[in-house]
Parts: structure tokens; C-alpha cells; sequence
């Protein structure tokens, strides 16, 4: 009897073992965690790479340290993962350890933002169009404007990201198509609803008159909104237009309101298209070089747009984030 007690207590560890080795190893190295937008990125791949459905998943908030996010793929290549995926902070500086990572024969998948590199350093590439974006917004304010000038003031996204880089040409490729647009000043703001406060605070010392304030996501709208409250400025349907990124929950609620004008999603929702991706990769499947996420424009109440949905309050009850 206590032999075949053995046996079975051996039994169950093996099938343990067995099981935890049937496990794909995903490694993802994330941004960090500095505005809704991201955590609601971080959760989404939380809920989908999940032991029930055949993954273990170490994600490592990087905390916009790039040298931290280097280090960290290359523990992942070290610890032998089965794939890594990664959200960079920056787009320069990532030829040498992608090499690394492709010479240790372990899949790279780029999400979210993207890498100046050869795409023959990593595998594929998953992300939504950051310039389309920055044209959906200066379109949706080419033809609120309809033709009146505008002097414009742009909060950046964090220095060197392709989403703050995406936008900004996307918005300047329209921008350049109307001479009676000004744009004041562009700084950045980091993509926090602190830097969009410290960056507004200045822009107000600075600029005694401006229409148009292009914040490029939720959060630094936020900031710039607590420093125009705080400076007694109107803005929304009857002030200030601004336009923001991402179309968070919080974003499209302000959207609601009429406090923000415009809001260009930037989908936060990817996980599931990276893990069909690897679906595919496993099964020996080729796939593309780039997928593409879709998102959509959003405006406040009493705005029609071509290029934008008119938010209500259904509109609102149905997003995911």
C-alpha cells in the first residue's frame, strides 16, 4: 500500500511537471505604467495569457526606462522564453539585442509602438497606425475650423516614442495644408496628467491667445484641463477646442461632456491579436510582417463628423476600456 502511494504521489508531480512544460513562455516587456491607456494595455494581457489558456506570462513594467527594458529582453533570452514581445519606450537603440534575441532563435513580436530597425531583426509586428491617428485628428479639426484660423498649442507624448512621433506628423501633414493655422508651441508632456499641468502652465505664461490645444493622449488633456480651470480659461464646446488620444473610459466621458472635442482611439486591446499571432507561429503558419489594430475617432455631443462617432451615452456603455 504505501508503495502504490509512492507511485501515485509520483504520478501526480510528473503530470505537474508535464503540464507547467506544455506552458509557452511569453515575456513581455511593457512601457511602464504612465497613463490609463497603459495599465488598461497591461490588464488586457493579464486577462489573456493565462495558464487555462496554455501560457505563462512574465510581464515586467519597465517604467519608461529603456535601458532597464534592454536588460530585461535579455534575461528573457537567458531564461530560454518561448517568446518575446515587446511595447518600446523609444523606437532608437534596439538593433543590437533584437540580433540577440533573433541569434537565440526565439520569436519577437513588436506591439503596441514601433522600432527604427531592419523588420528583418524581429519577427512580426502588431500595433495600430499612430500617423493615421495624428491625420484623423486634424482632419476632424479641418472641418470643425471650416476654414477659420487657429492658433494651436500641441502637448507631446514622451520624446522619442513613435506614438508622439506618429501623431505629430500625422497632425502636421494637415496642418501644413492650412496657412491660416498656427501652431504656437509643441512640448512635451510625457504622456502624464502632470506633464500635460507643468507643460499647460507654461504655454498660458507664454501665450496670452489661443483656440486649439492637441494633447497626444487622455491623460495630459487631464493636466491641461486643471491648468486652464485653474486660470479661470474656458475650453470644450464653448471655449478652448481640445483634442486628445487614446478615447480611454475617462477620455470619452470628458468627450460626453463636451469638454474634450475630438478624441482619436488609439486601441488598447491587443493582447488577443498577439496571441493569434503566436497561434499562427506555432502552427508553423507564416505570418504578416505588421497587423494592423484598428481604432476610430470620437466627438463630443452636436458634432457631426466624416471621420469621427458622435458620442452618446450607448457609445460609452460599449467600450471595453
Amino acid at each position: 500500500m504505501k508503495k502504490l502511494c509512492v507511485l501515485l504521489a509520483l504520478i501526480m508531480a510528473l503530470s505537474v511537471v508535464s503540464a507547467s512544460a506544455e506552458l509557452l513562455k511569453i515575456g513581455y516587456v511593457q512601457v511602464g505604467h504612465e497613463s490609463d491607456w497603459r495599465m488598461a494595455n497591461t490588464q488586457n494581457y493579464f486577462d489573456v495569457f493565462t495558464e487555462d489558456a496554455g501560457f505563462e506570462l512574465e510581464l515586467i513594467d519597465c517604467d519608461n526606462d529603456h535601458a532597464l527594458q534592454l536588460a530585461k529582453v535579455r534575461e528573457f533570452v537567458n531564461k530560454e522564453f518561448d517568446y518575446i514581445v515587446i511595447d518600446p519606450i523609444q523606437t532608437a537603440g534596439w538593433d543590437d539585442v533584437l540580433k540577440e534575441v533573433q541569434d537565440a532563435g526565439i520569436p519577437c513580436i513588436i506591439a503596441d509602438r514601433s522600432v527604427d530597425a531592419s523588420d528583418e531583426l524581429y519577427t512580426t509586428a502588431v500595433g495600430t497606425d499612430m500617423t493615421a491617428e495624428g491625420v484623423t485628428a486634424g482632419k476632424c479639426l479641418e472641418e470643425y475650423l471650416a476654414g477659420k484660423p487657429a492658433k494651436i498649442l500641441v502637448i507631446e507624448g514622451s520624446t522619442g516614442s513613435s506614438a508622439a512621433i506618429g501623431r505629430a506628423e500625422g497632425f502636421n501633414q494637415v496642418a501644413a495644408e492650412h496657412p491660416e493655422w498656427e501652431i504656437l508651441a509643441s512640448q512635451d508632456g510625457d504622456f502624464t496628467q502632470n506633464g500635460g499641468q507643468a507643460v499647460m502652465e507654461d504655454f498660458i505664461k507664454r501665450f496670452p491667445e489661443f483656440d486649439v490645444v492637441v494633447c497626444h493622449n487622455d491623460n495630459e488633456a487631464y493636466g491641461a484641463m486643471d491648468a486652464m480651470d485653474a486660470a479661470g480659461i474656458k475650453y470644450g464646446v464653448d471655449g478652448v477646442i481640445i483634442i486628445s488620444f487614446d478615447a480611454t473610459n475617462e477620455g470619452l466621458t470628458r468627450t460626453l461632456a463636451g469638454k474634450i472635442l475630438f478624441n482619436v482611439e488609439c486601441n488598447p486591446i491587443q493582447a488577443v491579436t498577439v496571441m493569434n499571432v503566436i497561434k499562427a507561429l506555432q502552427a508553423g503558419e507564416e505570418v504578416e510582417k505588421f497587423t494592423l489594430v484598428v481604432d476610430e475617432g470620437f466627438c463630443a455631443p452636436g458634432i457631426e463628423s466624416q471621420y469621427a462617432t458622435t458620442m452618446t451615452e450607448e457609445v460609452l456603455a460599449g467600450r471595453k476600456y
